[in-house]
């Protein structure tokens, strides 16, 4: 059946979050390429594409517990000359968040022409596939992959609705896979990997960790923890999963578009399943749950965490075991870096081949961000794989790990640098090292006088104090969430800004010379609350909140908040010193600018405290606050 055409309210979403659906809208992440250096068209392969795919596989177990079928929307994308003679590899790809199979169609498309089968599918709970959004569960969406897995492994028929065989147009009909290259007929296992971002990268770890017949991924911008994604704290961390007794901060503004989203998006399937707007409308009832739980609290509890942490990768990660290319965005305020260094070094700890790329593009956008690739960097609609930077690197690592190519993959750590100069490939502007971290270190100390100094031996003692408004009002205001660029500003707010007497700010001295920052800075610290030491003991809505953020200040005094990404703390026990971690960045600051240091008591995209909790940060020679920056050779 097809999809009915979409509302206006839905449109607006849709484009609000037109990022989470991001490997790839065609045109909507794109590249200006390498003049030259794309294959031309007769030395690319014809393709064959049978649309309308449809599966009825078992997913699970639906909110009551009972086992059920989903149907699943597909699209497949078949080299003409593939044969049981002559097999290709295999590659499954899905959408991201309020996307569909649509997405992937460009890319389909080149990788077929390429020499690979791509089946490009619509996720559960979106456009034209059944059942609810289980948020990429292994034991619900990884289990209904894995019939797909099973399809292209010659497992199986599908009826489809159309095709293009030959140049030949062909009615409805049923299709069997059987020219891919199978490591094990007898179980029906394909030489299989996976691709695709956000929603559509973790969908691979869940796949992975169900089905081992998974060969290899390709997750961009995707979630280590969602714990850590919608709701932060950025101190207590283990990767970025924090303790449960200190829980994180709702991000209020991307919580409620990925609702928002999800919602649409049953009410329009409606007539593919009904049961999608049952109980809670489109999403698992433990879904409804949480979300009740943050905007009610502010924070996630002990049931919350037995969602996420099902669909978390980093609770199941023992279980994932094939070579991993890690593509995560610079410009993100929903999946941040952390998240992809989380993934790296958990599976490199566990000996798991691991590559990690730190790309310019990721879900945020606006004035202060990019909402596409930049040039030269990756193509998502396919016209350009060779001749970008990341769609050459996709391509080997597909070709290596699949086809059995020598050709390299790329160093284990890149990333890109915005500030060089460049035409045609972005390869220039990205940096490599052997492993993640790269540099060293560099501390500053809180001062008085609002000052970062360099040695402890400058730290004047003194104090600096600030408070929150009190009743959940923000006084900071860092982003809108999805919807940068998207929505009008009050008058006069065109950038982040923090009200005087509700933050604590040090700041450097004017720089010698360019400091490039690649890496998480972090600060020691302890912040002083009496009101908060009286109620912290009776759990987290009553302990000390803090958003830790950096701004660059150039020499006329106007400051950028980097990519608009700052750190929510919730602070256990305010007697002791804290550990803060802020949010990773790739940042030249030049010569003669200033780093800034920020604690806010608030934020406009989060939940804040209701309490009025006054905050002091003393300056003391004998033990000073510090402040650490990674900086890069």
């Amino acid at each position: 059946m097809s999809r009915p055409s979409p509302s206006p309210a839905r449109r607006l979403t849709a484009l609000a979050l037109a990022p989470l659906a991001a490997v790839a809208v065609g045109g909507t992440v794109a590249s200006t390429p390498a003049s030259g250096a794309t294959p031309s068209a007769t030395s690319l392969g014809a393709v064959d594409t049978y649309t309308g795919l449809k599966f009825t596989v078992p997913a699970g177990n639906d909110d009551l517990g009972r086992p059920q079928t989903c149907t699943i929307d597909a699209d497949l994308y078949k080299p003409h000359s593939a044969s049981r003679s002559a097999r290709v590899p295999t590659i499954l790809t899905t959408n991201g968040f309020g996307g569909s199979k649509d997405d992937q169609a460009g890319l389909g498309r080149a990788f077929a022409a390429r020499g690979y089968t791509v089946l490009s599918y619509t996720g559960l709970g979106f456009p034209d596939s059944g059942c609810k959004i289980s948020l990429d569960d292994p034991g619900v969406d990884g289990v209904a992959a894995s019939s797909l897995v099973t399809f292209l492994g010659g497992g199986g028929s599908a009826p489809y609705a159309s095709a293009q065989v030959g140049g030949t147009t062909r009615a409805a009909g049923t299709l069997t896979v059987d020219w891919t290259v199978l490591d094990d007929p007898a179980k029906h296992d394909p030489r299989l990997g996976m691709l695709g971002g956000s929603y559509g990268g973790q969908i691979q770890f869940a796949t992975a960790a169900t089905d081992p017949r998974v060969d290899t991924l390709v997750p961009l911008i995707t979630w280590n923890d969602l714990r850590y994604s919608l709701a932060p704290n950025n101190t207590s961390l283990r990767g970025v999963t924090y303790a449960n007794s200190n829980p994180g901060t709702e991000k209020i503004g991307w919580s409620g578009l990925f609702f928002g989203i999800g919602i649409l998006d049953g009410l329009q399937g409606t007539a593919i399943d009904p049961k999608r707007n049952v109980g809670c409308p489109n999403f698992v009832l433990e879904a409804c749950q949480a979300k009740a739980t943050l905007d009610t609290l502010g924070h996630p509890t002990s049931d919350t965490y037995r969602l996420t942490d099902r669909v978390s990768v980093a609770h199941y990660i023992d279980k994932v075991k094939v070579p991993t290319f890690l593509i995560q965005g610079e410009n993100d305020t929903l999946f941040n870096l952390q998240e992809s260094v989380a993934t790296y070094r958990s599976l490199k700890s566990r000996g798991v081949p691991v590559t990690m790329a730190w790309q310019s593009w990721g879900h945020s956008g606006g004035s202060n961000g990019n909402t596409g690739a930049a040039p030269g960097e990756l193509d998502l609609t396919g016209q350009h794989i060779e001749d970008t930077y990341l769609g050459l690197r996709v391509k080997n690592w597909f070709d290596h790990h699949l086809k059995g190519s020598t050709v390299s993959t790329g160093p284990e750590f890149a990333y890109f640098r915005d500030w060089v100069p460049y035409t045609g490939s972005a390869a220039p502007a990205y940096a490599s090292a052997a492993a993640f971290p790269v540099g060293a270190r560099r501390t500053w100390y809180l001062s008085a006088a609002d000052e970062l100094v360099a040695s402890r031996s400058q730290v004047q003692p003194g104090s600096t104090t600030w408070s929150n408004p009190g009743l959940g009002v923000p006084a900071s205001y860092s982003e809108v969430s999805g919807l940068e660029g998207q929505v009008s500003l009050p008058p006069g707010v065109t950038a982040p800004f923090d009200t005087p007497g509700t933050v604590g700010a040090w700041s450097t001295a004017p720089l010698a010379s360019a400091v490039d920052v690649v890496g998480s800075p972090t600060l020691d610290v302890r912040l002083e609350s009496p009101a908060a030491a009286l109620t912290q003991a009776a759990g987290p809505t009553g302990q000390l909140q803090a958003f830790a953020k950096l701004y660059d200040v150039a020499p006329d005094g106007s400051k950028t908040l980097v990519h608009k990404l700052i750190s929510p703390v919730r602070v256990a026990d305010v007697t002791q010193p804290v550990h803060i971690e802020l949010p990773a960045i790739v940042h030249r600051v030049q010569a003669g600018h200033r780093l800034q240091l920020v604690l806010a008591s608030t934020d406009a995209a989060y939940k804040n405290a209701y309490a009025v909790q006054p905050v002091t940060v003393h300056a003391s020679p004998t033990a000073p606050a510090a402040f650490s920056v990674p900086v890069a050779p």
